[in-house]
């Protein structure tokens, strides 16, 4: 089974790291200028991971 991820939309900046990183799972929202998750289950978890830690405001995280 695989982990949820999510994004705490309050923190975003729209850097687009995340997009870069793991675009299959994460898109830009350029009207809300915030990133969302697009695929929260079933993506690749180790580029998930790598766009955790790359994202420089720390707001993506795996659901508990």
């Amino acid at each position: 089974m695989s982990r949820e991820v999510y994004i705490d939309e309050d923190e975003c900046i729209a850097c687009g790291m995340c997009q870069d990183i793991c675009p299959e799972v994460f898109k830009l929202d350029d009207a809300e200028m915030v990133a969302k998750v697009i695929k929260p289950q079933g993506g690749p978890e180790d580029l998930i991971q790598e766009a955790i830690d790359a994202c420089p405001v720390s707001c993506i995280h795996w659901k508990e």
